[in-house]
């Protein structure tokens, strides 16, 4: 079963994006809409969950979402966290492959 957490609408900033929180977990981030779509993670939160935001949920809306096609829920992709820190397994695989992690030499 897929965890969900409902954003909510903060208000829009200065450049012209809007900015979402989470309530759940804390995550916020702001997106620039079109023509130009941009979104930020200020803090990621939770981010095994999907996180959903509507700024005007209406039945007009949810019947839009339905013949485009868009669904309920859409997921947006996040890249993968890289971690602080690299035990010594990873760092002799790293070096291996040539990657020297905060120019220690793992092996």
């Amino acid at each position: 079963m897929r965890v969900i957490h409902e954003m909510k609408f903060v208000g829009r900033l200065a450049s012209g994006a809007d900015e979402w929180s989470c309530p759940s977990c804390g995550r916020r981030v702001t997106l620039r809409r079109l023509p130009e779509p941009e979104l930020t993670v200020l803090d990621p939160g939770d981010e095994t969950v999907v996180h959903v935001g509507v700024i005007e949920p209406d039945a007009r809306a949810a019947a839009a979402a339905d013949r485009y096609g868009l669904g309920p829920v859409q997921e947006i992709p996040r890249p993968p966290r890289v971690p602080d820190t690299f035990d010594a397994a990873d760092r002799r695989w790293l070096a291996e492959i040539g990657i020297h992690w905060d120019d220690d030499a793992a092996a």
